[in-house]
């Protein structure tokens, strides 16, 4: 490693951790009243992997980190899969304050705390990005359709000024709730050490313009996914808000 290169990462970890300061005294929306952390995120400054969830629960909220209750067990169990650690990438969600009883954010409330994302996402300069859910991805891909149309199909987006592969997944929760969808979450994980490769190699090219990389089209894909469920998993699923 180079001093130049060191040096940068030195400066990337010490704007992150100011920000993270920062934000720790945020008030612009009726969250902040309720909290008892804020949830920055946590993970590696010079991580070319992001993943961004949807917003603390209970155990976040007590702890001020991101996924360390059940949900984020199995996303420890997913990185391992593909033989990466929470220490390898960088892990936020799109709200930093836990909602009231884990209901789903609200509109005002993604709107106040946006900016501080795309923060993370400027400072940290990630080559891909998992969504994880709907709510980060509609968000991020900036089009309404929901993860279970897009799942496993990545987007070439501009994040800021950035350019990356978004690459939208079930949130780990779906898999919890719905334990037919865990082989969908491993089949899409197992593709990330290749999708990294070719971002680090070159963002811009990794897939030609109007490509879907998922093979399947959002119709199919659906069907699918939603074959596998029982009808009462299908309508727990789509309550929980995770298709």
């Amino acid at each position: 490693m180079t001093d130049a290169v060191e040096r940068a990462r030195t400066v990337r970890a010490g704007a992150l951790r100011q920000y993270a300061e920062e934000t720790a005294s945020c008030t612009k929306c009726a969250l902040a009243k309720g909290r008892t952390h804020v949830v920055f995120g946590s993970g590696n400054p010079d991580a070319e992997l992001m993943f961004v969830g949807e917003a603390p629960g209970f155990h976040e909220d007590q702890q001020g980190l991101p996924f360390v209750g059940q949900a984020g067990k199995l996303l420890d169990r997913l990185l391992e899969g593909i033989g990466l650690t929470r220490g390898d990438v960088m892990v936020v969600n799109v709200l930093k304050c836990r909602p009231p009883g884990n209901r789903d954010p609200m509109p005002e409330e993604i709107a106040a705390c946006e900016p501080h994302l795309f923060r993370q996402i400027e400072l940290i300069e990630p080559t891909l990005v998992a969504t994880l859910g709907n709510f980060a991805t509609k968000l991020l891909s900036g089009r309404p359709a929901g993860i279970t149309r897009v799942h496993g199909q990545v987007q070439e987006v501009t994040l800021g000024a950035r350019r990356v592969l978004l690459y939208p997944l079930y949130h780990p929760a779906a898999a919890l709730y719905t334990p037919s969808m865990l082989e969908v979450l491993e089949s899409d994980f197992a593709r990330i050490p290749d999708l990294l490769s070719r971002a680090v190699e070159d963002p811009a090219g990794a897939f030609p313009a109007g490509a879907s990389p998922a093979g399947a089209s959002p119709a199919r894909a659906r069907a699918d996914d939603l074959a596998a469920l029982g009808a009462a998993e299908e309508i727990e699923a789509v309550q929980l808000g995770l298709f």
